[in-house]
């Protein structure tokens, strides 16, 4: 199931991108130690009590020749568009202003839930101002400093309560996969292979997808698909125009919502270092992932010798993505497309897989005897069970005396063994260090 989205908006420098920063700050409790996996600060992912979801920052719009209020409005359109709640940001220091009041209008016809935050409330005495915002029109105002991180949690609690409803859907059985990579590498090309029909407009001018879009199939074993074609994602200074901004969010909200993900790259071309940043949305959004080389028709004079060698290369620049199988086809002419939606439905199913305990614990113990745990100003790592918390991706807990013990290295060994005694091709695994109380 798909997890919300909440926009923030409101007028420049009122402390959006800070408070941005502040929530997908506190949810990245992993630590990457991989080249390659690069976060893009117009979208992110948060997590409160429990409840994840997307999060969209919409500052950072240059304000260029074009009036104040228009941007403004393009802005908060853009959010009102994804997101399925908002957060409105205010500045305690400036009062209501009248942008404040053109936002807030538009906001309160959208029917979206509104959570009104009074940002830069750092102190006892300015919180008495923050009651002047009520004249908005959008409900309790939450004093907050994105700074310091005060207030945050009640906004938050705030955010949240308009997600039940969202919970209690039902979801669907469809795998959920999508296609991502740079412009024009061929990915509309392939969902009109893979259906057989031009359900999409296919060009050779980069950027003809603007649009995330949906097309459902069932595949000649019966399984049920669904199949996002996603814009091509660009370089972020080279977003100049508010409808790329859009296909951006929309881009990375498919791979939000997708169980899988394809990350398609031109063969033609070779690998760019957009190729590892998109992979890197991916990767860190914690959904399975295909590598899927595009147009090897072109390639002159290939053999079983080249494709080795590409795939040497791939899994040197996309060291992060060594669990991601990689397959290489032609959309022109349908080379080894009928083998994707059986890699699609054997990556969505290591992704929910689960290992009992018991078993896990086997592992981690000859994991243990072979390499015992290392030492650190004389302290020594102790390593207690371990346990599965999650699924999609899967995520084991490690119960140890001091979780500062373990060195990023001693936990990618785990990880490995984890690996060679369980098939979770296609998926990431995430482990998390707790200390045993």
């Amino acid at each position: 199931m798909a997890n919300p989205v909440v926009a923030i908006v409101g007028r420049p420098n009122v402390g959006k991108s800070t408070l941005f920063n502040r929530i997908a700050g506190e949810r990245i409790a992993i630590v990457e130690d991989t080249p390659g996996v690069t976060r893009d600060r117009l979208y992110a992912h948060g997590e409160w009590l429990g409840k994840n979801f997307s999060i969209i920052d919409t500052g950072g719009i240059e304000m260029s020749d074009q009036p104040l209020l228009t941007q403004i409005r393009q802005q908060a359109e853009i959010a009102i568009e994804e997101a399925d709640v908002i957060i409105m940001v205010v500045n305690v220091e400036n009062g209501v202003t009248d942008a404040d009041e053109q936002v807030a209008q538009i906001l309160y016809r959208s029917n979206k839930p509104v959570v009104l935050a009074v940002n830069k409330v750092d102190n006892p005495e300015r919180r008495l101002d923050v009651y002047d915002f009520y004249q908005l029109g959008l409900g309790e105002p939450y004093p907050v400093s994105s700074v310091h991180g005060v207030g945050l949690g009640d906004m938050l609690d705030a955010v949240i309560e308009n997600f039940a409803e969202k919970d209690a859907e039902e979801e669907d059985d469809r795998i959920r996969f999508s296609f991502i990579g740079r412009p024009n590498v061929g990915k509309s090309s392939l969902v009109n292979a893979i259906l057989g029909e031009n359900r999409v407009i296919v060009s050779d001018m980069a950027g003809t997808t603007r649009d995330a879009i949906n097309t459902q199939f069932t595949a000649k074993d019966g399984r049920k698909f669904t199949m996002v074609d996603t814009a091509g994602i660009k370089k972020k200074g080279k977003l100049y125009e508010n409808t790329e901004r859009y296909a951006l969010m929309r881009s990375m909200r498919a791979i939000d919502d997708s169980d899988v993900v394809l990350v398609v790259l031109n063969a033609e071309e070779g690998i760019r270092e957009l190729d590892k940043h998109i992979a890197g949305y991916a990767h860190e959004a914690g959904r399975a992932v295909i590598i899927v080389v595009n147009k090897w028709d072109t390639i002159p004079d290939r053999d079983q010798r080249t494709m080795t060698d590409f795939t040497n290369l791939i899994r040197h620049e996309f060291q992060y993505l060594s669990y991601a199988p990689i397959v290489f086809v032609s959309a022109k002419t349908k080379q080894r497309l009928s083998r994707l939606p059986e890699m699609i439905e054997e990556a969505y199913d290591h992704q929910h897989r689960r290992i009992q305990s018991a078993v896990l614990n086997d592992v981690l113990m000859d994991a243990l005897a072979a390499n015992p745990t290392p030492s650190s100003n004389g302290r020594r790592l102790r390593v207690y069970y371990a346990t599965q918390v999650a699924v999609a991706p899967p995520t084991f807990v490690i119960f140890v005396n001091d979780p500062d013990l373990m060195h990023f290295s001693y936990a990618r060994y785990l990880e490995n063994r984890i690996r060679a005694a369980f098939d979770f091709t296609g998926t990431p695994i995430r482990l998390i260090k707790r200390r045993r109380k």
